[in-house]
């Protein structure tokens, strides 16, 4: 893995570090060679330790692996969100919108991490004019689902018993994309793996759901699709 990020900011201050001190150290050496009093002689050792001691703990600093249990942020994996009804940045079908049915559409996922105990999915439009808009909030759904059939019923919960949470026109389930006329917007799909169920009842709004999972995202995946009228 290539060094970015805070990380290499970290290595390169360390490195910084420990070529300063061993300049200094040199110096100071030097400074003292001429001197042979059995205090110097002290001064000497102690400094030539000092500074071997500094630049080993730099070249640990440096070693520290990336996305590691030390690291300062870690980073959640990675899962493949796709639809039979539309692909990644393509034009949603309009039985999927307010237009025709309405219906939600199919989604199909792999690559949920060992530990997972639920999933939730959250269905947003971040170009809407009075900002995001949220389409569908869905959680708790069992961690062995690896996929949502077309045409999911509106309600608390679906058959698998997953919750619905309440989206932004103020209904339980999906609700389709319903954009004013004009350029496309984006409708973006999200997943996450969870390592725990939540503690929420159906209704849920999106923040609720994005609260509850702070610190539980174990990988998760997206799906991007646009619409306009």
């Amino acid at each position: 893995m290539s060094k970015t990020g805070p990380y290499r900011r970290k290595d390169e201050k360390a490195s910084q570090f420990s070529c300063s001190v061993g300049i200094l150290d040199l110096f100071r050496i030097w400074h003292l060679e001429s001197w042979d009093s059995p205090v110097h002689s002290f001064m000497k050792a102690f400094i030539i330790s000092r500074a071997r001691f500094l630049a080993f703990c730099s070249l640990l600093l440096t070693m520290i692996p990336r996305g590691s249990p030390g690291a300062e942020t870690t980073q959640s994996g990675h899962m493949q969100l796709i639809s039979t009804a539309f692909t990644e940045g393509e034009p949603i079908p309009a039985r999927h919108t307010c237009d025709e049915k309405n219906a939600s559409p199919p989604l199909k996922w792999s690559g949920a991490p060992p530990g997972t105990k639920s999933l939730a999915l959250i269905a947003d439009d971040p170009d809407a004019p009075a900002g995001t808009w949220v389409h569908w909030v869905l959680y708790d759904l069992p961690p062995g689902t690896g996929e949502l059939p077309e045409g999911l019923p509106q309600g608390q919960y679906l058959p698998n018993r997953a919750k619905q949470g309440l989206n932004d026109f103020k209904h339980l389930g999906y609700c389709g994309s319903c954009p004013p006329p004009g350029k496309p917007h984006r409708y973006f799909f999200k997943l996450y793996a969870l390592d725990s169920s939540l503690e929420l009842k159906p209704g849920a709004t999106k923040k609720e759901l994005e609260r509850a999972m702070e610190k539980h995202v174990l990988a998760q995946g997206q799906l991007m699709g646009t619409y306009k009228k």
